[in-house]
C-alpha cells in the first residue's frame, strides 16, 4: 500500500467484501479501497494466501480480516458474509470478483471443465452477493461490482466457458438493478480487457502447450506481446487501471451509475 488507510476517504468507514483478494485485481482493488478508509474482507480460496493482502493493509493502519472461501460454495459464501458482518456490523460493497481461467472451445471441452467455470465464475458472482444483499436490503442501502470481461460481449479466441461464464455475470448483473434497484442497491459490471494477471497469464500458458509448445514460457510471454499490439492504447491493462474504476464504482461518487457494463480495455473494444 502506498498510505495508510484514509478517515475521510472515498470510502471511509464502508465496509467492503471483496472476492479473489489474493492476487490479481482483487489484490490491487483491495488495497487501493483500504487506502480510502473502506473496512475490508479480503475473501479468496485459501486463507493463508489472501492473509498477505490483510497483513498489507493492516500494516498500513487499515483494517482487514482475511476469510478462505469456496465461492462456489453457498455454504462458505453465507460464512464468509456472516464473518464480515460480525467483524464490522455490516455490508456496503460486495466486489464479487473470484474467478478461474476458462480455454477451450465448443467442440472440445471436457463436461468437467465447463462445470467448474460455470461454477465459480457464474454461480460465484451470484453466491458472493445472494447472502450479503440480506443485510444491504435491509438498511435500504448497498452497491454491488462484479467481475466480468470484454469476452462476455464480443468474441475471443479459445475462453469458450469463460465467455460464457463473462456473459451470463453481465446479464445477472442487469437483473440485480431491477429486482433490487428499488431497494436502494447499485450494481455494475467491470469487463477488463487483457491484464496479465496469474489468472490470464496461465490462460496463456494453457493456450501454448495444447499447441504444443516446448518453449512455454516464453511462448505465452510472445501471445500476450502480440495481443497488445490490438490495444488502442498500445500496451496490457494494469491491475491498477481495474482499481481504479471499482473504487469510483464503489464510492458515492458514481451513485446514479447502476446496471451497467463498463469496459477497461484500452479502447480493444472501439477498434
Amino acid at each position: 500500500m502506498k498510505a495508510q488507510q484514509t478517515a475521510n476517504g472515498r470510502l471511509a468507514d464502508k465496509v467492503v467484501l471483496i472476492t479473489g483478494a489474493g492476487s490479481g485485481l482483487g489484490q490491487a482493488s483491495a488495497l487501493r479501497f483500504a487506502e480510502e478508509g473502506a473496512l475490508v474482507a479480503c475473501v479468496d480460496l485459501s486463507e493463508s494466501t489472501v492473509a498477505v493482502t490483510a497483513d498489507k493493509i493492516i500494516g498500513a493502519g487499515g483494517q482487514a480480516i482475511a476469510l478462505g472461501a469456496d465461492v462456489s460454495s453457498a455454504k462458505d459464501a453465507e460464512r464468509m458474509t456472516a464473518a464480515t458482518i460480525k467483524a464490522f456490523g455490516q455490508v456496503d460493497v460486495v466486489f464479487a470478483n473470484a474467478g478461474i481461467g476458462g480455454p477451450g472451445n465448443a467442440m472440445d471441452l471436457e463436461e468437467d471443465v465447463w462445470d467448474r467455470v460455470i461454477d465459480v465464475d457464474l454461480k460465484g458472482v451470484w453466491l458472493s452477493s445472494k447472502f450479503a444483499l440480506r443485510n444491504m436490503v435491509a438498511r435500504g442501502s448497498g452497491t454491488i461490482l462484479n467481475t466480468a470481461s470484454i469476452g462476455g460481449l464480443v468474441g475471443v479466441r479459445g475462453i469458450f466457458p469463460y465467455a460464457a461464464a463473462k456473459g451470463g455475470v453481465i446479464a445477472m448483473t442487469k437483473q440485480l438493478v431491477v429486482d433490487f434497484g428499488p431497494k436502494g442497491i447499485r450494481a455494475n459490471a467491470i469487463c477488463p480487457g487483457t491484464v496479465p494477471t496469474p489468472l490470464v497469464t496461465d490462460t496463456y500458458v494453457a493456450r501454448v502447450k495444447a499447441a504444443g509448445s516446448t518453449n512455454i514460457e516464453a511462448d505465452a510471454q510472445a501471445g500476450l506481446d502480440e495481443m497488445a499490439k490490438k490495444y488502442p492504447a498500445g500496451r496490457l491493462g494494469r491491475v491498477e487501471d481495474v482499481a481504479a474504476l471499482a473504487l469510483f464504482l464503489a464510492s458515492d461518487e458514481s451513485s446514479w451509475i447502476t446496471g451497467q457494463a463498463i469496459n477497461v480495455d484500452g479502447g480493444y473494444t472501439a477498434a
